[in-house]
């Protein structure tokens, strides 16, 4: 088995030009397919997840996603991450985030995430500085988040294009470069035009928007910042926007509506069919999408004979 934590896999990846697609697993069953289609792709990658898939989808609880982790992993091609644990969740409501995020180390999770973005700037310091203590107490790396990463609230967007000519929500570089020195966060989760798919409602199952990402503000991020950017609500943004935040700093990219969606459609016919279409649609964004096939040796270096 190889012994690389996650933070030494997503420098790899960042030193040979690459990302680290981290799949959101909202069913337990989506899990056993994205691990094969890595496999079968010879690509690496994260299974993720975050509080609202235990709350607002079927995955359970942290338990009930790191076991299935032990059963379908394959630990050359994938590792285990704790994903939006938010301060201020998506309604409005406080979460006791500190406890969730122990109780995710505890278990083994491999690297964490909190979420204090719904915050005022000092408070976001504040809680994420506390959440990269726990982790690195423990060994492992965390991710904070600065910026307005929407689609996750209740309600429409405002006009995409409204959105993205006034940088509403952009992290900014000065703040991003002070929040990272402040924290000492391993990772840092930006806004530059990407957003969530939508999780509530009619709109989850709607078409999501095609975003696209200002790279120039991006590098500026990059440059003051000096470590993995990460880029969220990766599903629907243009190919070449991708491919070219790849290159200005992104990575870790996270995907989840190009393989919920299709899960959540083929499984009103069976189980079989939601994990088929889970498999395709997770090759799909490897091989076509993010150009990933045959790189997990480069990320993870080890034994591939088998």
């Amino acid at each position: 088995m190889n012994s690389l934590g996650n933070n030494d896999c997503i420098k790899n990846a960042r030193e040979a030009g690459l990302a680290i697609p981290a799949f959101n697993v909202p069913y337990l069953p989506l899990m056993e397919p994205v691990v094969r289609a890595l496999r079968d792709t010879g690509a690496f990658g994260f299974l993720e997840v975050a509080r609202l898939e235990w709350t607002k989808f079927q995955a359970r609880s942290l338990r009930a996603v790191y076991d299935e982790f032990q059963r379908v992993k394959d630990e050359r091609y994938v590792r285990l991450h704790l994903d939006h644990v938010p301060v201020v969740d998506e309604d409005g409501q406080r979460v006791d985030y500190e406890v969730i995020i122990q109780e995710a180390i505890q278990l083994g999770y491999q690297s964490v995430m909190v979420d204090g973005s719904r915050l005022p700037f000092a408070e976001n310091i504040a809680a994420t500085k506390r959440v990269a203590d726990l982790a690195h107490a423990a060994g492992i790396p965390a991710e904070g988040e600065l910026g307005a990463v929407l689609g996750h609230e209740a309600g429409p967007l405002p006009p995409y294009e409204e959105l993205f000519a006034s940088g509403r929500g952009f992290t900014d570089p000065e703040e991003a470069r002070w929040f990272v020195q402040e924290t000492g966060i391993d990772w840092l989760s930006v806004a530059v035009g990407n957003v969530h798919g939508a999780i509530s409602g009619a709109a989850r199952q709607a078409e999501k928007l095609h975003a696209r990402l200002n790279l120039a503000h991006l590098e500026r991020i990059r440059e003051v910042t000096g470590i993995p950017l990460v880029l969220h609500g990766g599903s629907g943004i243009e190919k070449d926007c991708v491919l070219g935040a790849i290159r200005h700093g992104i990575a870790k990219i996270n995907v989840a509506t190009a393989i919920r969606q299709p899960y959540e459609a083929a499984s009103r016919e069976s189980a079989v069919a939601g994990q088929k279409a889970a498999y395709e649609a997770t090759v799909r964004v490897l091989t076509e999408e993010l150009e990933l096939a045959d790189s997990a040796w480069r990320v993870n270096p080890g034994d591939y004979s088998q």
